[in-house]
């Protein structure tokens, strides 16, 4: 098969993959981490990498990103193995991926077309299709350089149908930029849709609960024994696409609603953080974060450090902050007996010692159930601790008002109405909300504890 730049990934059984050490500060053991992940990525979309490597550069190449000798060289190495992709884990212009091809004499990916790749396999529901398209024509609408060399075309015709002296990569973006209108007009509705339901949530009670993490931390093999949602589980980069959530009950006899998240993944492209912000509204607005991390990942920090740098990318451009945070110390059961024994007694310390907003780490493993009843109680303790369960007198001439608001708000567990038209209640109120209430009733009461 002659590589196209419309050939699809699934249609190549093949890959190279290359990592190069252009990032300043970036050392041979971090590209080689970023090599392994990148061939993860590879391998979900089922192709065979024949050979990967993170050779070092002096400089970037303005024409073809690497220099000529290695360009050569992959030339050489893909007639060899016969590989029909060659996946650069680096940003590429379109130049630069285009000639890439011209010089290989196969199809050129880089890490957001290969991210993209996958996110379009993944996606089932209509919500995440639509996700999927807006994150993909945005990357195309950049890149017809590549597929268009015939820029001195011209199209006569009046209307939509292009005016004289119309190139054709000019309808080409034309076309585009009304498609990625139409999607963003989609997925505004998708937006608002989730926004009523969060909003009944609240008012019901139930605090939200979201779990995050880097991909492939386990977080829907997490999600699957808290919920029994029979959401895809497997030990692959971006497995789970679509949001689910579920409710879960906890050991006070409360419930939360829990959601299941995509994965994070360092250097997330800009396109996907763009598309799926319907999706990830839902992390900005939870009541908890449970952060699950692959404790027994080599570079386990390091997607620490790139789960949170996304949180606050998100939280900044909410407009908000990023919500409490648990973080569940996923796959204990991979470690071998002393480092598991050094990473539980870490979690232990840090219960007994947490103060103040810092919530301490559980230790668990998704797959085996242990350590998960102990995540649950630390869920229940978290969700409802900012709450207050308050009694409010509301007079006749704002009754309707104020109950509206506290109902908005929180939720409202007992109600009377007195002759005089009087409005006593009782409701359970966020801290803050509890203090904005505070001159109808200023000595808020004890959360009741739930029958056992």
């Amino acid at each position: 098969m002659k590589p196209t730049a419309d050939t699809p990934l699934k249609d190549f059984n093949r890959a190279i993959v290359l990592r190069p050490l252009a990032t300043a500060g970036e050392s041979i053991r971090d590209g080689e981490a970023r090599l392994l992940e990148a061939v993860g990525l590879a391998q979900a979309l089922g192709l065979d990498v024949t050979h990967a490597e993170a050779p070092p550069l002096r400089q970037i190449s303005p024409r073809t990103y690497l220099g000529g000798g290695r360009v050569e060289r992959l030339k050489e190495r893909a007639e060899e193995t016969g590989a029909g992709v060659v996946v650069i884990d680096a940003p590429l212009s379109p130049v630069q991926q285009r000639n890439l091809e011209t010089d290989i004499g196969a199809k050129v990916v880089d890490r957001t077309g290969l991210i993209l790749e996958i996110f379009g396999l993944r996606a089932r529901t209509k919500e995440g299709k639509l996700q999927v398209e807006l994150a993909r024509q945005g990357y195309e609408r950049s890149r017809l350089v590549r597929t268009w060399t015939h820029l001195e075309r011209q199209r006569g015709g009046l209307g939509k149908t292009g005016g004289p002296g119309e190139t054709q990569i000019e309808l080409d973006r034309r076309i585009i930029a009304d498609r990625i209108l139409k999607l963003k007009r989609e997925l505004e509705d998708v937006r608002r849709t989730r926004g009523l339901q969060r909003r009944a949530r609240s008012r019901a009670g139930l605090p939200a609960v979201v779990l995050v993490g880097y991909t492939n931390a386990g977080k829907s093999t997490l999600f699957n024994r808290l919920t029994q949602a029979g959401v895809l589980a497997k030990d692959m980069l971006f497995a789970t696409l679509d949001p689910t959530a579920r409710q879960v009950k906890l050991p006070s006899h409360r419930a939360v609603i829990m959601s299941d998240t995509v994965g994070f993944i360092s250097d997330l492209p800009h396109e996907l953080v763009e598309a799926f912000r319907a999706t990830l509204e839902a992390v900005t607005e939870a009541d908890l974060l449970v952060h699950v991390r692959d404790i027994a990942h080599p570079e386990t920090d390091k997607q620490k450090a790139d789960v949170l740098g996304v949180l606050a990318q998100l939280a900044k451009d909410a407009g908000g902050k990023t919500p409490r945070v648990i973080e569940a110390w996923n796959k204990i059961d991979l470690l071998d007996d002393a480092t598991r024994e050094g990473r539980l007694r870490r979690a232990h310390t840090a219960a007994e010692q947490g103060q103040g907003e810092a919530l301490p780490p559980v230790a668990i493993s998704a797959e085996t159930g242990e350590g998960v009843d102990a995540l649950l109680a630390a869920i229940d303790r978290a969700a409802f601790s900012a709450t207050r369960v308050v009694t409010l007198t509301l007079s006749p001439d704002d009754a309707g008002r104020a109950r509206a608001q506290i109902a908005a708000a929180g939720k409202i567990l007992e109600e009377q109405t007195d002759d005089d038209g009087v409005i006593t209640l009782r409701a359970e109120l966020l801290v803050e909300d509890a203090a904005r209430f505070a001159p109808l009733e200023p000595l808020p009461e004890e959360p009741k504890q739930a029958a056992e």
